[in-house]
């Protein structure tokens, strides 16, 4: 087995799924005891699928190892910028907003035209939001739009 760049990114990224993982059982147990969604299941989720994807690459790299151009890595920092942003603003704007802000964008410069990005950004945030807020009753921050409520 050949160490190349996609088993060692694999590593790297299973390393950081179980280190997550870990992390989602020390959360606290719900009031009232045990219940079917906590605090612990959407973490749980996304560890258990980084995990997955991190072994597919350990196990299937790609065979071309040419490193991207210097526009894929732009376009890649741009992503960890709306990521963080969105982390940032979660709070204070909302989970509306700060989904519709950040899909919108990440649907722009994936290719959408601005109306269409922004018709994406809009029916993910409200949608994600009805399913957690009413359909799991799980509920989100509204940030600016608490006062409108």
């Amino acid at each position: 087995m050949l160490l190349n760049n996609d088993r060692i990114f694999g590593m790297l990224m299973l390393v950081l799924a179980v280190a997550y993982g870990w992390g989602a059982t020390q959360l606290p147990e719900p009031f009232g005891g045990n219940e079917v969604v906590g605090p612990s299941t959407f973490p749980s989720i996304l560890a258990w699928i980084l995990g997955l994807c991190a072994i597919y690459l350990i196990v299937k790299p790609d065979p071309s190892q040419e490193w991207p151009s210097a526009k894929i890595f732009g376009e890649l920092l741009v992503v960890v910028v709306v990521l963080l942003g969105y982390a940032w603003s979660l709070d204070y704007l909302g989970f509306i907003l700060a989904s519709f802000a950040c899909v919108a964008i990440l649907s722009w410069r994936m290719g959408a035209t601005l109306a269409s990005a922004a018709l994406v950004g809009l029916a993910t945030s409200v949608g994600v939001f009805l399913i957690f807020d009413i359909g799991l009753e799980l509920p989100l921050p509204m940030g600016l739009l608490g006062g409108l409520a």
